[in-house]
């Protein structure tokens, strides 16, 4: 019997598990099929981290020592997929790949989200070296300089309203010419003299070299003209795919109480509608998406563990 099973091994999953084993718990896994460290460790640059100012260290190589740290105070690396979790009298049960079961006093569920791509050409490619989707994290790189946006709603318009304190220009292309924004978003966005609308339009392909994005190649729905911008910043925000699989039960209903996006509804304390079962970090409703607050939650959410462990006994 586990005292806390975390699945998810990104900033949020890890500090848990550095705080649950720290804190005094024997028996805590981490659920995990890859290498720890979640999507940060595909950036090429890390500045905003408090207390981190090393630029010329990668996400990946940011992330390697959270593991090693972890993993020193007695966390479990189990390099096995999840398929869901099961509330099974005061305890849980962990069904994994393959049919192999793992009973546990609590859980901890940090398995985040990932952006959407767009599919245009060269994204993945230049994914992390221009292109990007988190204006915070990445806009600063561009400070001064013109950018695009790509993108409709309230967070392709309010992360243009970030950039645009920053980069010279800031260019929001949209496949319609009107917006899915809410009217105050998109009136703040409209008033802003130096971000720009390019309506009805898509990113068709991205040019570059070994160096990074050099510019976007910019597609008329309905002319079919295609204009190149030279920039090398280019910010996609096409929504967000929550990875909340396995808060499902066998009928494909949520375990737990759930936002109209599909993300869990929690408290300050990380608390689910479900007794035992805790949600850190991007899967959670109101996530701000960055490290720093991911980690946060998952400080907050092994130290409610914890608490809640010793109540049981």
């Amino acid at each position: 019997m586990l005292d806390c099973a975390i699945i998810g091994g990104g900033p949020a999953g890890l500090t848990a598990g550095l705080y649950a084993s720290r804190g005094g718990l024997q028996n805590v896994s981490l659920f995990e099929m890859g290498v720890p460290g979640g999507q940060i460790t595909k950036s090429s640059e890390i500045e905003n981290y408090p207390g981190f100012f090393d630029s010329t260290k990668t996400g990946l190589e940011f992330m390697d020592t959270w593991q090693k740290q972890c993993f020193a105070f007695g966390l479990k690396h189990e390099m096995k997929k999840v398929n869901s979790v099961q509330k099974t009298g005061k305890n849980f049960t962990v069904l994994l790949d393959g049919g192999d079961t793992v009973e546990t006093k609590t859980v901890i569920v940090a398995t985040g989200a990932v952006p959407r791509r767009a599919g245009f050409k060269g994204e993945d490619e230049f994914f992390g070296r221009g292109v990007s989707t988190c204006a915070t994290c990445d806009g600063f790189f561009y400070k001064d300089k013109p950018v695009t946006v790509l993108g409709g709603g309230d967070t392709a318009l309010e992360e243009a309203f970030f950039l645009s304190n920053i980069c010279s220009d800031v260019y929001v292309v949209h496949r319609r010419d009107e917006f899915r924004a809410a009217p105050p978003t998109l009136d703040r966005a409209i008033r802003k003299e130096n971000i720009h609308f390019i309506t009805d339009s898509i990113i068709e392909d991205c040019t570059g070299d070994a160096m990074g994005l050099s510019g976007v190649d910019i597609r008329n729905l309905k002319t079919d003209e295609v204009i190149h911008m030279e920039n090398t910043g280019l910010f996609v925000f096409v929504g967000q795919d929550v990875k909340n699989d396995v808060l499902k039960d066998d009928s494909g209903a949520f375990i737990c109480n759930m936002s109209d996006l599909d993300q869990v509804i929690v408290d300050l304390k990380m608390h689910t509608s479900i007794e035992g079962l805790f949600v850190a970090g991007d899967l959670r409703i109101d996530a701000p998406k960055q490290v720093v607050s991911a980690a946060g939650d998952g400080a907050i959410a092994a130290l409610q563990v914890i608490s809640y462990i010793q109540e049981q006994q």
